[in-house]
């Protein structure tokens, strides 16, 4: 119960859930027990009574003795009936507190879990699989809402049961007591064993499943390269391996299940036995009567559930108690990105950097060494370099989705750690490599950015972004639906409305981050075109590996290994017969041999 106590702030905010619970469970008993006594009193009143109906055999006041004899045994069916009724009433009223009690702690939880998330920084996300993630705020917290709604509910129901129940059996008969007692924790410790083998048996059934999901989903969404590569016979061969397991591991599951209820049956079946026979002795005796064994076997089948239900409930709070532990792993884990004085202020966009050195500290590699350099606010810097050169790096740095390793960071000449992380970030437009659009419409994706959605803004920025025209073509027009990760689109429109999502929100600070990757050159030319207007006024880092990028900066810097090796303006740079002019000949040679080569294919066609 160790990790669990983390929950007990939750039951603490809702204990008049749990305390009316454990009211309405105990009323629930009571109307449970009663009936069992009720049979009691009937039977009795008919084996005592039968012999004197019968003795006014062939008389007229049989009838009226009947008659009174009947009334009572109605009053009795009638009683137990309300009893019945009445608890199933209150029954429901249990389950509308701590079933709805262990729902609410769900949804808190969750919320939890889920703003937690967001908190942390981007190594954590490096470190950890999103359906590792994914598991522990949905799997895992149903785990424990099993725990805190029927596990906490039938704990209930048992120690007030025996608390209530037991001693009624003791005062009638200590004897009869052991005996329909006897069998019962057998019955708990065999449940308990028998569920264990179950929930094993069922999370390698789950494993096997999602390994046979992974498969087939692979399959389908390969099924050009498998068809390319004729290997349709191999994959065949691959899935029949797969779903034997799955059938192994199912049949297995089916036979451990077999023996559950024959196990609970027998035991509770010589409970009843034990109870027969050693009631029977006593009836001979003469010291109980034929309605307190009825009483008894009533007694002995209200404890079955409850003493069943303790070694489920044991698994199940095993359960709840990994699962929880898995969650506390995250929710303790703090993020190292936290602001010292969180300032909150407009920028005007100036940004230095000054002897920054950087380690990831997931990977260890060593992205930027020593790196100096600063833009003044409205200038434009281009950041080139080959892939791995550290490029992607600074804009990291400059939105501090990481912190440096050695040396500082200034924004408008005070230190980033002193910012406020989200008024930083709300006054910087970034447009990542890797582009990501949510599974909307392209409005939406677009107007993500804003706090009051404008459409005028909204157009403005696709025309910007040079997307405009092929948004207006799609049949649903800005109400086309991009699908997940923007599946719907090409790269360079998803590259573009990226970008129109960053310059809608007219930042002080736009990063591109290698943003015109997936766009041919004459689009390249178009954009940074439309941009002129868009940087104007605004501090800009364009970050690529393709020179011809860079053009529209006031200055360049040229990084090679995390190293900083060339610095200047285009001209300057061009000048030096260095790095940067290698890099530009060899793209420009590059781009017109394309070109040529389009030209070559057109002339043919």
């Amino acid at each position: 119960m160790k990790e669990l106590k983390y929950l007990n702030k939750y039951l603490v905010k809702y204990k008049w859930h749990l305390i009316l619970g454990l009211i309405f469970v105990i009323i629930s008993n009571v109307f449970q027990i009663l009936p069992a006594q009720m049979v009691r009193y009937s039977i009795d009143l008919v084996v005592d009574n039968i012999r004197v109906f019968r003795s006014f055999e062939n008389v007229d006041a049989q009838k009226s003795f009947f008659d009174v004899f009947a009334r009572g045994i109605l009053l009795y069916a009638v009683l137990i009936l309300a009893m019945a009724l009445l608890r199933g009433l209150f029954l429901y009223f249990v389950r509308q507190t701590l079933i709805v009690m262990s729902r609410l702690i769900e949804y808190d939880l969750k919320n939890e879990i889920f703003e937690h998330y967001q908190t942390l920084p981007l190594s954590f996300y490096r470190r950890n699989n999103t359906g590792d993630l994914m598991n522990r705020i949905s799997e895992d917290v149903g785990r424990v809402r099993m725990y805190l709604g029927p596990s906490i509910m039938y704990g209930l129901q048992l120690v007030t049961l025996f608390f209530m129940l037991i001693p009624i059996m003791f005062s009638i008969s200590a004897k009869l007591t052991w005996f329909a007692l006897m069998p019962l924790p057998i019955l708990s410790l065999s449940i308990f064993y028998v569920n264990n083998i179950i929930e094993y048996h069922s999370e390698q059934i789950q494993k096997s499943q999602s390994r046979l999901s992974t498969f087939v989903q692979e399959a389908f969404s390969g099924i050009r390269v498998l068809k390319s590569f004729t290997r349709e016979k191999e994959s065949v061969a691959n899935f029949s391996k797969e779903s034997n397991e799955y059938k192994n591991q199912s049949l297995t599951l089916t036979r451990v299940q077999s023996l559950f209820f024959p196990l609970i049956g027998g035991l509770i079946g010589l409970s009843t036995i034990l109870t027969v026979y050693a009631g029977s002795v006593e009836v001979i005796n003469g010291s109980l009567t034929f309605g307190n064994i009825a009483e008894f076997i009533i007694y002995v089948n209200l404890l079955t559930w409850p003493v069943t239900s303790l070694g489920w409930t044991s698994s199940q709070v095993q359960r709840a108690e990994a699962s929880q532990k898995r969650i506390n792993e995250f929710l303790t884990t703090k993020t190292d990105i936290v602001s010292e004085k969180n300032l909150s202020i407009e920028i005007t966009g100036k940004i230095e950097f000054k002897n920054v050195s950087f380690v990831y500290p997931d990977t260890g590699i060593h992205a930027l060494k020593n790196i100096s350099f600063e833009i003044n606010p409205g200038d434009s810097l281009a950041i080139i370099g080959t892939t791995g050169s550290g490029k992607s790096t600074i804009s990291n740095l400059v939105s501090r989705m990481y912190d440096v390793t050695d040396g500082e960071v200034f924004i408008d000449d005070v230190p980033i750690k002193d910012y406020d992380l989200t008024n930083l970030r709300s006054q910087m437009g970034f447009v990542p490599q890797d582009v990501f659009l949510f599974s909307d419409t392209i409005y939406n994706n677009i107007a993500f950015g804003l706090e009051t959605v404008d459409e005028d803004k909204i157009i403005q920025a696709s025309k910007d972004a040079d997307v405009h025209q092929n948004i207006i073509n799609f049949p649903n027009g800005f109400n086309t639906r991009v699908g997940e990760r923007g599946i719907t689109l090409s790269g360079g429109q998803k590259q573009r409305v990226s970008i129109a999502r960053a310059i809608i929100r007219e930042p002080k600070i736009l990063l591109l981050d290698d943003a015109l990757s997936a766009v041919d050159t004459k689009t390249e030319n178009t954009i940074l075109n439309s941009m002129k207007k868009i940087m104007l006024g605004r501090t800009s880092i364009i970050i690529s590996h393709r020179v011809s990028s860079a053009k529209l900066a006031n200055k360049i810097i040229v990084l090679n290994d995390g190293v900083l090796v060339e610095e200047g303006t285009h001209e300057s740079l061009f000048a030096k017969a260095g790095t940067y002019r290698e890099l530009f000949e060899k793209q420009m040679q590059s781009d017109e041999g394309t070109q040529d080569t389009t030209s070559v294919v057109q002339e043919e066609l």
